[in-house]
């Protein structure tokens, strides 16, 4: 059982203290990647940590930890090496790539080598496409890599050095990581980046440069002003826009008394008419419908996903809507039952439903028209499958 550090509880306390009162949960991403910077990985006792100082049970804690893939949940290496196999780095040589560091390293996906040190996986998509095809260590990209390249990089991380990013700043191990993705600043020294951005982010300004392509009144040497100068600036501008302001226009007509005794204006034969909007403030936009003037379907796709607004279904006047009959319980195991014997569970992180054999012989069924069935019977089939 793992008896986690004063220093880890103390951040943890900091980083609840950055949300409100009545919304502490919102605090448990960055503590599972707290627990995560002391074990390489987020265990039962992490598990149990968050929920303890969140007053959350561990099946709401486990819910979460397992919804995301950058929390592990095994003992992870020092480095974790991700290599991009999604449809354009794999057309790029993505796949080359994971195969030879696989033969290399002796390891499959989600795998960690024998001395701890490297952990290999395919990751679906890296969002670095012009770059492709790309691979990451503890999320720090390296552009362009081919097999060859990638083993100098994990050869120098198996010999203790550090390799130095594509872009972005020196490497860190993968606690170290998980202290940042915590909300922490890197204390080491020259760890904040000093590179710039690579040839494909500037090739799409350069075009709009040369195209005269921008925003309006967009200027690239303004500098960021800081939340005080942001805010006296918009207050200058509100004050110019009030004085800017002509004055509501004064009734022509003798004026009636209104039910609060205030004045209001008068129509043909001295009826009283509802004041304006322009009237009562100056402007002529048209009126919207409040905030809470809710559509009917808005209301019940609310009632069906909930938030932390939505009335409870057992509140007073609050009814649940229903589409249909629900299937009889023996329906729905059946459709469950079909439904996972026709989908296996995927191998070696890859998605389901690849099976060779399945895609032949949907090939087959399809070029033979189905083999003379009609519709129905194939329905049918496919349901038994």
């Amino acid at each position: 059982m793992t008896t986690f550090t004063e220093e880890t509880r103390e951040r943890a306390r900091e980083i609840i203290a950055r949300y409100p009162a009545d919304r502490s949960r919102s605090a448990l991403l960055p503590l599972l990647h707290l627990v995560q910077s002391e074990e390489g990985y987020v265990s039962p006792a992490g598990v149990e940590f968050c929920a303890e100082v969140l007053g959350l049970n561990k099946a709401q804690v486990g819910a979460v930890a397992t919804f995301y893939t950058m929390y592990k949940r095994k003992p992870t290496g020092d480095y974790l090496v991700s290599v991009c196999t999604n449809t354009m780095c794999n057309v790029l040589g993505g796949q080359e790539v994971y195969d030879t560091l696989a033969e290399h390293l002796g390891v499959g996906h989600d795998e960690t080598t024998a001395d701890g040190k490297i952990t290999l996986e395919h990751a679906e998509c890296l969002a670095a496409c012009d770059y492709g095809p790309v691979m990451t260590v503890n999320y720090d990209f390296f552009d362009n890599v081919d097999p060859q390249g990638a083993l100098g990089v994990v050869e120098e991380l198996r010999a203790g050095g550090r390799p130095m990013p594509t872009r972005g700043a020196r490497l860190c191990t993968l606690k170290e990581m998980a202290v940042q993705l915590a909300g922490f600043a890197d204390e080491r020294d020259g760890a904040v980046a000093d590179g710039g951005p690579g040839e494909p982010t500037l090739r799409g300004l350069r075009l709009a440069e040369q195209h005269g392509i921008s925003v309006p009144g967009f200027d690239p040497n303004t500098p960021i002003r800081s939340k005080a100068e942001a805010d006296k600036a918009a207050a200058e501008a509100k004050a110019k826009a009030d004085a800017a302001k002509p004055a509501p226009a004064q009734a022509a007509a003798a004026p009636v008394k209104g039910g609060d005794g205030a004045s209001a204006p008068t129509g043909p034969a001295g009826v009283a008419e509802p004041a304006k909007p322009e009237a009562a403030t100056g402007r002529t936009a048209p009126d919207v419908k409040a905030p809470d003037d809710k559509s009917p379907q808005v209301r019940t796709a609310e009632t069906r996903q909930p938030d932390a607004g939505t009335a409870v279904p057992d509140a007073p006047g609050t009814k649940v809507p229903t589409d249909t009959t629900a299937p009889a319980p023996r329906d729905a195991q059946a459709a469950e039952a079909a439904g996972a014997a026709a989908n296996p569970p995927a191998g070696d992180g890859k998605p389901a439903g690849d099976e060779a054999g399945a895609q032949q012989r949907n090939l087959n069924e399809a070029s033979s028209g189905g083999n003379g069935t009609s519709p129905a019977d194939a329905s049918g089939t496919g349901v038994q499958k």
